[in-house]
């Protein structure tokens, strides 16, 4: 995850629900060419952030289980409003189904000073480790499932420094 969108989980309830907020900010690079003059957060960036969100809820439902999780199928994405720097997105993701390796959700995004839909999806996100199919890759997993469960308590206060989230 190159790009961390998310500024902070606000509620998580395992296997059920996350909520989470981006804070767009005039000194994010990519708003300088996107749009010159009219600068807003690019839509694939709320689709992101939507992935991120519900990543987040699968890493914490699953005691972070698998290093990877990624974006499989987006279906019904809708963009409704322009996101600009000094607004703030407020994202929620809803589990719809919960598979052995895909999760499928129904996320939205709304702007937090007026609530209006900023985006909307349904989205189906795919969860593995890498040594699965690559038993060499064992301790890049452990590596990366690391740094995450050190970043978590970061973002979702609630969960125990050093600890993912207990159920």
């Amino acid at each position: 995850m190159r790009f961390q969108l998310i500024d902070r989980i606000t509620s998580l309830v395992p296997n059920e629900s996350i909520t989470a907020v981006k804070n767009v900010s005039i000194a994010e690079e990519y708003l300088a060419d996107h749009f010159p003059g009219f600068p807003v957060l690019p839509g694939v960036f709320m689709l992101e952030a939507l992935t991120q969100t519900g990543a987040w809820l699968m890493r914490a439902s699953t005691d972070f289980s698998y290093s990877t999780i990624l974006l499989k199928e987006t279906r019904a994405l809708k963009y409704n409003a322009f996101v600009a720097p000094g607004d703030q997105l407020q994202l929620s993701m809803k589990v719809k189904k919960i598979g052995p390796q895909h999760w499928e959700f129904a996320g939205s995004g709304v702007l937090a000073s007026t609530q209006e839909s900023a985006v909307s999806a349904r989205i189906v996100l795919t969860q593995f480790n890498v040594a699965d199919r690559d038993p060499s890759a064992r301790a890049s997993d452990e590596a990366r499932i690391a740094w995450l469960r050190q970043l978590f308590p970061t973002l979702w206060s609630a969960a125990p420094a050093g600890q993912e989230l207990a159920s």
